[in-house]
């Protein structure tokens, strides 16, 4: 099972359950449409259901099982939802909702020959940082690129210094570099915009096509929606990646400090602890923008992401008051309120 990415720690929950020497771990495959459950329990995908018990939990959204999750499975039945690490949930109007989960790597796909607007990445890159998972970014389509390298090199600087390798389903350039990334029993999530080339570049990893592909919109270079549900697939060389569906964007929650952990360096350098990075003398941020080492539209991603944030963990705060339970979530502190380092 450590193929499939089981954790020791993960199985000693399923220990601590006390559910009888029939119950197992397996591993959510897919979901389909929040009821047929594709489990895997080392032995090959199977169709299996929940229990009346997850699914009265259910209704809470983040009980339900979702694609990466760890399950007590017994025969063809979900005993419980084991619990989870590495997983990634944006913000809905009834609370957070779970994406995917026991995620160690997040891939984030940009079509930039395709797609300018850059400034969603921050926003997956936080989403993946607010569930504490890695992020690499993948220019895809890079075949496409008059000048691989120098598109590399802004948008590693447009991010913070992050890590952006270049590849091209059409040509392999960078696929092994993919590959090397995703070691057997690692789980990468895919994440991206519709027509960002996630479900070919998972087809190339496979080495067929089993994903369904589609041609973006000759008007405005969109992508269509072709891939509808989250899949988690064993790759040739050991790895697991879950392939997910296209995001036009995605909202934020919890503390996004960590996507932005260059401007909490500079934020440690201000001359005063409350500098609020607008005309303070000694404020290092502003220095950093002027001098060119900071992007000015990167500082500006994260004051609304903040107040974004900010706003959904007040939302929440507000309906769990309202709905009296009283309780912090699980994942996590309220964002909010940061300007400089702690």
């Amino acid at each position: 099972m450590t193929a499939l990415g089981l954790r020791p720690r993960t199985a000693r929950a399923l220990q601590k359950l006390e559910l009888g020497g029939t119950a197992k771990a397996a591993r959510v495959v897919s979901v389909d449409r929040g009821r047929l459950l594709m489990v895997d329990d080392g032995t090959g995908p199977i169709p299996a259901v929940v229990s009346g018990t997850v699914r009265h939990r259910g209704r809470e959204a983040t009980a339900f099982p979702v694609t990466g999750d760890w399950v007590a499975l017994d025969g063809d039945r979900v005993l419980a939802v084991l619990p989870r690490v590495g997983l990634l949930q944006r913000p809905t109007p009834t609370g957070p909702e779970p994406l995917v989960a026991h995620v160690d790597l997040v891939l984030v796909a940009h079509a930039l020959a395709e797609d300018r607007a850059v400034d969603r990445l921050p926003r997956f890159t936080a989403l993946a940082a607010a569930a504490g998972v890695p992020v690499v970014v993948l220019l895809t389509k890079a075949d496409l690129l008059d000048d691989v390298e120098a598109e590399k090199a802004q948008l590693s600087f447009e991010l913070g210094g992050a890590k952006v390798l270049a590849v091209s389903s059409a040509t392999g350039l960078g696929l092994d570099a993919v590959r090397a990334l995703i070691p057997i029993g690692t789980t990468a999530a895919v994440l991206g915009a519709s027509g960002a080339g996630k479900s070919t570049l998972a087809n190339a990893l496979l080495g067929e096509d089993r994903q369904k592909t589609g041609a973006v919109r000759e008007d405005d270079g969109r992508g269509r929606h072709i891939t509808v549900r989250r899949d988690l697939l064993a790759l040739p060389d050991g790895g697991l990646l879950i392939d997910t569906p296209g995001l036009r964007t995605v909202g934020v929650r919890g503390d996004v400090r960590a996507a932005f952990q260059d401007i909490a360096a500079l934020a440690g350098e201000c001359r005063f602890a409350d500098c609020a990075h607008e005309q303070e003398p000694g404020c290092a941020v502003q220095e950093a923008i002027g001098d060119g080492r900071l992007a000015a539209s990167r500082f500006a991603t994260f004051l609304s992401l903040d107040a974004e944030a900010a706003s959904v963990a007040a939302r929440e705060t507000a309906g769990r008051r309202k709905a009296g339970s009283g309780r912090r979530p699980r994942d996590g502190a309220p964002a909010g309120g940061w300007r400089h380092a702690d």
